[in-house]
């Protein structure tokens, strides 16, 4: 392929590309780390410059839409390419409404709308989106596609209906199929609802799920017992899609780091201030103090991780999105994963989350016996058996969820190709070190790094710091790290 790339592909990108450039839909089906993003970049400008679009609408989750924004796109997108870019907000200034209305202004720029996927729940949302998509010749793209998976979701309708306007459409996901192959159903409708055979998602079941009724208290119930004909699914997605995995991808860098953004809750938002500039939080009647700038920053960082250790040793709870957000990376993700949380409450949080989370049919996601947990309040015994589980492919433990301050020393744990810093410390040598439980002799694959980070926090600080192998503890003090907080 002879584009001009700005940052240069490897060998699965230009063979995900020249599988897809043209093609008016298409799904990228490759695993977290693997470098989907881009491919979609450069999809975008080799349309613009053959003429083929003049408009490009980007959905993605909360967590990473401002990620396109800020990262993806200037990154990747070739410089002779001078796009007019807006990131979508619910709320309107005048300022942004210049920026809303650029994207119609007549011109030869490569106009880009990015938008939430949450977004689409909203008239607001989907009115704003139909405007743009009449003004456009229109790529439309949904990132981590799982989020429409569910047929009935106002977000699915939205999405798929105004799809119909759009020129060429693209999906990207990890894993396409978390927890059955009829996920697929709704982010193959949205592409193109002729692709399988043009049928309801009932005949869709009907085909590749087999079901038997139950009765429950006098009510009768279908419910999916096994799944049939899955080669021939198979087969029918390798016309539109392309699939590829970490493992499989021979020329990835060793270590890849990715950021999820998560927003504060209202909660989260009062207390972060009143800690930012009185020291003091005051919650349900308990009062919390932070007379030390590092023991400040860590009341701070408490807060952005949805909880606050009270003076008198209790912990208050305070409404956040980060365990959502988890759950959805978690969704999007293959294979075994390592989550470092920095607090023993977050820990326990997560297992908690993992082992009693139910779907939307009242099923378990994946259960106690699919999660280990290991920090200092774990048994020795109990310690060795959750690394010899994790360690061993054919059990059904999928998730490791430790602190670095104990699990991060002298352990393997080479199962995992994907790790999540929950909450980070401010220790480098135990970053560093808890990076490398994953990444060691044994391993096969690239390791993905993703941290977890609310913006405008000192969470963005820390983990700045910590990449920059920097250690907040023993160099950031004073002066200056009162300017972080």
């Amino acid at each position: 392929m002879n584009y001009k790339f700005k940052t240069k592909p490897y060998a699965h990108q230009l063979k995900a590309l020249d599988e897809s450039w043209n093609k008016n839909e298409y799904g990228y089906f490759m695993e977290m780390g693997t470098g989907k993003s881009k491919v979609l970049v450069d999809n975008m400008a080799m349309l613009y410059d053959k003429g083929k679009i003049n408009g490009a609408l980007i959905i993605a989750p909360k967590g990473v839409y401002n990620n396109w924004f800020a990262g993806e796109i200037p990154t990747h997108l070739p410089s002779h390419i001078q796009p007019t870019m807006v990131l979508w907000t619910a709320s309107i200034s005048k300022t942004k409404q210049k920026e809303y209305d650029s994207l119609f202004e007549t011109g030869h720029d490569l106009h880009i709308l990015i938008m939430n996927v949450e977004s689409f729940s909203t008239p607001k949302g989907k009115e704003f989106a139909y405007k743009f998509l009449s003004c456009h010749k229109t790529l439309m793209a949904v990132d981590e596609s799982t989020t429409i998976k569910n047929p009935t979701a106002k977000r699915t309708k939205a999405i798929t209906s105004l799809g119909k306007l759009a020129l060429y459409k693209r999906i990207l996901t990890g894993s396409p199929v978390t927890k059955s192959p009829l996920d697929l159903y709704s982010q193959c409708n949205f592409l193109n609802e002729e692709l399988l055979d043009g049928g309801s998602y009932y005949a869709f079941r009907n085909r590749y799920a087999i079901m038997k009724n139950h009765n429950f208290g006098g009510r009768r119930v279908q419910l999916i017992v096994a799944y049939q004909k899955l080669d021939e699914l198979a087969s029918i997605l390798k016309d539109f899609s392309y699939r590829v995995l970490k493992e499989e991808c021979l020329d990835l860098p060793p270590k890849v780091y990715i950021k999820r953004e998560i927003e504060l809750s209202k909660d989260q938002l009062q207390a972060y201030s009143t800690m930012k500039s009185s020291a003091l939080a005051l919650l349900k009647g308990k009062m919390a103090t932070a007379p030390h700038v590092l023991t400040q920053m860590m009341r701070l960082h408490q807060i952005t991780c949805g909880h606050l250790k009270n003076d008198d040793g209790s912990i208050t709870e305070i409404k956040n999105n980060r365990i959502k957000e988890l759950l959805k990376v978690l969704e999007d993700t293959n294979g075994k994963v390592i989550i470092w949380a920095n607090y023993i409450h977050d820990i326990e949080n997560i297992v908690k989350a993992i082992s009693t989370t139910k779907d939307e049919e009242g099923q378990p996601i994946y259960g106690p016996k699919c999660v280990v947990q290991y920090y200092g309040g774990t048994s020795t015994a109990d310690r060795a058996d959750a690394i010899t589980k994790f360690q061993d492919l054919n059990s059904e433990v999928k998730f490791f969820v430790g602190n670095a301050q104990t699990a991060g020393y002298g352990i393997t744990l080479t199962a995992a190709s994907t790790v999540i810093y929950y909450s980070n410390g401010y220790d480098l040598e135990k970053r560093l070190q808890s990076e490398d439980r994953a990444h060691r002799i044994g391993q096969e694959k690239s390791v993905t790094y993703i941290d977890f980070i609310a913006p405008k926090t000192v969470d963005e600080k820390i983990v700045k710091a910590l990449r920059n192998k920097i250690n907040i503890a023993s160099q950031v003090m004073g002066e200056e790290l009162k300017s972080w907080i």
